[in-house]
């Protein structure tokens, strides 16, 4: 199977929770037959749930239209590094492969942090790919904390 990126549909998410005042951030689950499963974009605020990040929601979408809590052999893609608890939930849910565009230096739990993967407690770690859409990831954040602090 050819490999064909998702990063365009979570950064689709990502703007329209920028549009929500959310800080922008997109995910999308792709089933291993290669469709779209869920996606999803932070809804923190609007939700008034710290853990409504959008990895998280778009996990607990798929599961919920599957019926189980695993997702062995499904593929994530997140325009920003995993902050430590998305990535702890990417690991319980067995997630085969991660695709992230920036990295969080001062919040990721994947490349950075807590580095989630690499402790012997985790029971299972994905592929991880870094850098996809990064330019374009890493803008959608600068502008939307620019707007804040102007």
């Amino acid at each position: 199977m050819e490999f064909a990126s998702h990063m365009d549909r979570a950064l689709h998410q990502a703007r329209l929770a920028a549009g929500r005042g959310e800080v922008p951030v997109g995910a999308v689950l792709i089933a291993p037959d290669g469709s779209v499963l869920s996606e999803a974009g932070n809804r923190t605020r609007e939700s008034c749930d710290p853990t409504a990040h959008a990895e998280i929601l778009a996990i607990r979408e798929a599961c919920a239209l599957l019926g189980q809590e695993r997702l062995a052999g499904h593929d994530l893609y997140v325009t920003l590094e995993p902050c430590p608890m998305c990535a702890a939930a990417i690991s319980f849910a067995r997630i085969r492969r991660l695709y992230y565009g920036a990295a969080d230096p001062k919040s990721g739990g994947v490349a950075h942090g807590a580095r989630v993967f690499t402790h012997p407690q985790c029971h299972h770690a994905p592929e991880v790919y870094d850098g996809l859409a990064e330019a374009e990831s890493a803008a959608l954040l600068r502008a939307f904390f620019e707007a804040r602090r102007g």
